[in-house]
């Protein structure tokens, strides 16, 4: 079998005549985009993508100049749970100097072209990433040319970074485990997106538990959302017509937790004597519903802020081996959670 040829690289002249410009409009775009126009610098950019002009080449072509900008890409800003990651992220910067720069991953494919020329004009000088997923794509190759990155709150062997995260499977082992201890038998599970690595390690901690304890696992018990308030409350009600529905449910989330407590009261179940309700990470409003949410409580703003110290580390010139920096996390029992009636 003949070996493929490789292909060659993508050159400045390829991204020119690709856009239909000069190659001196191509370094202006990504040098100075300002002094485009934004339909050039729009035809560049898209250019640079179709191409996949390397980065190393474009390291060649613009000399890099020491930014004091970080941007952190968060799954969905929307979310109440990265308020204080981004908090601890930007007090740290601050502190240190540095801007911090917030990108939207829920609406990816709008900004994928925006997230994507800031780091090649070497606009940003660090990345932190609140999910497990780059909002651009790029080969192995090419990720060892973007600048320093750093992931917090999930963890993706695929990626090689730096991590700083809980023990999501054991939390929500432990999680499990207390509500074994209540007398539950019939626990239900919320589970978030299966592509997300966190939920796979908290389904595990929520499998493993009831192995443990002698329960088989029901995998009508088993069910996915998205982490929003109103997936969460349909995936209860379609728990809840089952010929023996659960006493307790696990959440994902505080926000599907919620969203599982306001539909409980629909369908006129009492919280806790009814339905024990556990939720994840503890955000400030889970100690303000009505009961007071049982959750696992994350150290939101240290993950943020642990996470900006690794990154300051590289950026400062020091070797950061890859792998997980895990902090703690703690189980707050409050009122959603009861002995099941008997």
């Amino acid at each position: 079998m003949k070996n493929k040829k490789k292909l060659p690289m993508a050159t400045m002249k390829d991204v020119a005549k690709m856009a239909g410009v000069s190659t001196a409009t191509v370094s202006r775009a990504l040098m100075n985009p300002e002094k485009v126009s934004t339909p050039t610098r729009q035809k560049v950019e898209q250019a640079v993508l179709a191409l996949r002009y390397s980065l190393r080449g474009l390291s060649r072509t613009i000399k890099r100049q020491e930014s004091r900008t970080i941007l952190v890409i968060t799954p969905d800003i929307c979310d109440p749970f990265f308020a204080d990651v981004i908090q601890g992220i930007e007090h740290t910067a601050t502190q240190q100097g540095y801007m911090v720069l917030i990108g939207d991953c829920a609406h990816q494919h709008q900004q994928e072209h925006t997230f994507f020329n800031l780091i090649i004009t070497k606009q940003i000088g660090g990345m932190l990433l609140l999910g497990s997923n780059l909002p651009f794509d790029v080969s192995k190759e090419e990720q060892r040319h973007l600048p320093p990155m750093v992931m917090a709150n999930e963890f993706s062997p695929a990626l090689e970074l730096p991590t700083v995260h809980i023990d999501n499977l054991t939390a929500a082992f432990e999680a499990m485990h207390y509500l074994y201890q209540l007398g539950h038998r019939q626990i239900a599970c919320i589970a978030g997106p299966e592509q997300i690595s966190l939920s796979h390690y908290r389904l595990q901690g929520y499998i493993q538990a009831l192995r443990r304890n002698g329960i088989s696992v029901e995998s009508s018990y088993i069910t996915r959302s998205d982490f929003t308030y109103e997936v969460s409350a349909q995936a209860l009600a379609a728990l809840m017509v089952q010929p023996k529905p659960p006493t307790a449910v696990f959440c994902h989330s505080d926000v599907m937790a919620i969203g599982v407590l306001s539909q409980a009261k629909k369908m006129s179940l009492r919280v806790p004597q009814d339905l024990s309700i556990v939720g994840f990470d503890d955000i400030k409003l889970a100690q303000y519903c009505d009961p007071p949410l049982t959750t696992v409580a994350q150290p939101r703003y240290q993950i943020g802020r642990q996470a900006m110290l690794l990154l300051l580390e590289q950026l400062h010139g020091q070797k950061v081996a890859s792998g997980s920096r895990l902090l703690d996390s703690e189980l707050i029992i409050r009122g959603s959670t009861a002995a099941p009636k008997r």
